[in-house]
């Protein structure tokens, strides 16, 4: 794997940010607008982008500047409104557009939002051509603005939802159905809250829904994949068969059994791969996962004389070490699944179907189907910084050495600042829960003096 062009303003996952703050600003969206434009305007066809947005209310400010910036340099802009990333992917190919926009920040809170482009193939943009985005942007736009007569236009797609919908009924198992099914789906107050619930009733199953009534603030807030107490207290509430939790451009799912228990992405990524294995729809040597999956997951999938491949935490590199390996199952903890037999990126929906199947197909309970290995203890902590590079300080980098040598051959240790926020996440995982705790503690506040 390549090391990655040093970028300012991409992540692991787009620009993001603090809507109206740098670098999530009007005047950057435009100028990321016109930047990505002129390098996706290819060819003598009528060029066009396709906009999608979750349900934060600074999404209006961003999609506005978005559209003057494309338009400026004579792209015609295809509005979806509120509509998950996955869907964004796969209109992108499906309307042949030339770039694919999603306006969020996924399971950050509604004061940040984010950017997040993908290429003509439904695929996010490699490293390098953001990094040919952000040198546009930076020095390259004086030219290449399109005369009166060129400009693009901008219209708004009224059945994008029900394009999407039909598109993921379609990966569930024709002979199926989820008829008898009680199902919790909170969808964070996000873009999925009107064709996820939409998704499970036409499918059959009897649906409850949580996170359905966004107001612009409410996004992730106290819901979703990142707070799944919710969900679960519905499914035992309503005596419920399964719990679905997304986040809010709905990429990544949190799922619960009929006891309320959740199944994290590890689980998930098990049960597709037994299922898949055993019908011959498993593709390469077995699953790649990132560098926080639970060692658990990597021993169930050697059992099953599988692989678990590693990848970077981040789902482009999840998904770029599936092509390098032929793998069609990938995907992270935290719940980003990705299915790359139906879709580019993660889409939480779809793999929620895909357990769904086994539960319809074999009719066990998903506390059982779903239970395939015991995890091993993993503690984590995540500390907030204002500025700095709190890991490139020598006591921080000393501190981690010397817990690197203290879990030597019990355990590991996974130290890295996140690609979307301005936090440091430290995870330390092995048999002896107790020494984990210490470890971490110990590095935690060395980041923690480094970082104030």
């Amino acid at each position: 794997m390549t090391k990655p062009p040093i970028r300012k303003l991409f992540g692991t996952d787009g620009i993001r940010g603090l809507a109206n703050s740098h670098p999530m600003t009007p005047e950057i969206a435009m100028k990321a607008g016109m930047a990505a434009g002129r390098l996706f305007t290819r060819g003598e066809h009528r060029h066009r982008v396709v906009i999608g947005k979750d349900t934060r209310l600074s999404g209006y400010m961003i999609e506005s500047a978005l559209v003057s910036g494309f338009t400026s340099v004579g792209m015609d802009v295809f509005q979806f409104g509120p509509l998950p990333t996955p869907a964004v992917a796969m209109l992108t190919r499906s309307l042949r557009a030339d770039l694919g926009v999603m306006i969020s920040a996924s399971h950050n809170p509604f004061h940040d939002n984010g950017i997040k482009l993908f290429g003509p193939d439904g695929n996010k943009l490699s490293d390098e051509t953001e990094h040919q985005i952000e040198a546009l942007m930076a020095n390259g736009l004086e030219t290449g603005l399109a005369p009166p007569k060129e400009l693009g236009r901008a219209k708004r797609v009224d059945d994008s939802q029900a394009r999407y919908i039909e598109f993921v009924k379609g990966t569930f198992p024709k002979h199926l159905r989820l008829d008898g099914m009680r199902v919790v789906i909170d969808c964070a107050n996000g873009a999925a809250y009107k064709v996820a619930p939409a998704v499970l009733w036409e499918l059959g199953a009897e649906v409850f829904s949580l996170g359905v009534t966004p107001d612009g603030f409410n996004i992730n807030q106290d819901c979703g994949s990142t707070a799944p107490q919710a969900m679960s207290a519905k499914v035992r509430e309503m005596r419920a068969d399964f719990g679905i939790a997304l986040d809010g451009d709905a990429d990544r799912v949190v799922m619960a059994d009929e006891r309320g228990r959740l199944i994290d992405g590890d689980q998930i990524l098990a049960l597709i791969a037994q299922s898949w294995s055993r019908t011959g729809e498993l593709k390469g040597t077995g699953v790649v996962g990132t560098v926080m999956s639970n060692i658990g997951l990597e021993r169930f999938m050697s059992g099953m004389d599988l692989t678990l491949a590693r990848a970077p935490v981040g789902d482009r590199y999840v998904i770029e070490k599936m092509r390098e390996g032929g793998f069609n199952v990938g995907g992270e903890q935290s719940g980003h699944i990705i299915l790359s037999d139906f879709s580019t990126t993660g889409d939480g929906l779809i793999a929620a179907l895909q357990v769904l199947a086994v539960l319809a197909a074999e009719h066990k309970p998903a506390s059982e189907a779903t239970k395939l290995y015991e995890p091993l203890p993993q503690i984590f902590e995540n500390i907030r910084f204002r500025n700095g590079s709190p890991l490139e300080d020598v006591r921080v980098k000393s501190q981690i050495e010397a817990g690197t040598v203290r879990l030597n051959g019990k355990g590991r240790l996974v130290v890295r600042k996140s690609g979307t926020e301005p936090v440091i996440r430290i995870m330390a995982e092995g048999e002896d829960a107790r020494e984990l705790r210490e470890v971490v503690r110990e590095i935690a506040a060395v980041v923690r003096e480094v970082a104030l």
